[in-house]
């Protein structure tokens, strides 16, 4: 058995599972306690939003889910394979076959149209869709030939969600993705995002500090203090044209 696989297996019904997961920060004397023992368990294709205060953990774990960064201690699995055991090639290896990352910035490189910016992903995927296939997915396949100055910053986070899913990773981590953005454009991103999770079953994890995207998800974990203080289940998500901030 390699060292990314543990005898103890995840259930096949659960995508993320976590066990007493920490994470300190040192500098010099000073040490940050930014994860303080999380536990939990994340299903296949469920959408989650993370809610809580700056420096309440939510991107430090994000990150550690997402192979950018390494725990303390404690455990987490993808599916049977135990990430808190991976060295960096492995994990590498992991975030490039497994996993998307949609950041509150859009790094696209400006030079290249939207559809190249996209095309860039596709030629390191083992099984990529279509660079014009992602970008419809998102509602730009009439903005595909646009550079990204000629886009609004709507346009430039839907680009930078085609170019995420364009790999077809099972896991979509976004962190603050509407957070450079006003509440209508916002609401295009949020949109883009379900219309991903609804047509490709992606798993989806949404950092954001604003409470109204709640209603969207399955589920919302509240953060405090590097602590999952509250876990909220919500019986029927409300739709896109519900909200607004």
């Amino acid at each position: 058995m390699s060292a990314a696989k543990v005898a103890h297996k995840s259930m096949p019904d659960t995508v993320f599972r976590a066990q007493a997961l920490t994470k300190t920060y040192t500098s010099g004397q000073t040490q940050v306690l930014a994860l303080r023992g999380v536990d939990f368990e994340i299903a296949p294709a469920e959408v989650v939003v993370l809610l809580g205060p700056s420096g309440s953990g939510k991107s430090t774990l994000l990150n550690i889910m997402g192979g950018l960064d390494h725990a303390t201690s404690g455990d987490l699995f993808f599916r049977d394979i135990r990430i808190t055991g991976l060295d960096d090639r492995r994990l590498t290896a992991y975030r490039r076959q497994h996993v998307g990352f949609v950041f509150q910035f859009y790094n696209l490189i400006p030079s290249l149209t939207a559809y190249e910016n996209v095309a860039l992903v596709t030629e390191i995927a083992d099984n990529p869709m279509p660079p014009e296939e992602a970008l419809t997915i998102v509602g730009l396949q009439d903005r595909m030939n646009h550079f990204p100055a000629q886009l609004s910053g709507g346009e430039q986070q839907r680009v930078a969600i085609a170019r995420a899913i364009a790999k077809r990773p099972d896991v979509l981590l976004c962190d603050e993705p509407t957070g450079a953005l006003d509440s209508k454009t916002g609401i295009r991103v949020i949109e883009a995002l379900l219309e991903v999770n609804k047509k490709l079953g992606t798993t989806t994890l949404i950092i954001t500090h604003n409470a109204t995207i709640q209603n969207v998800a399955d589920r919302v974990l509240f953060f405090a203090d590097g602590q999952i203080s509250k876990v909220q289940r919500n019986e029927s998500r409300r739709s896109v044209a519900e909200l607004s901030w």
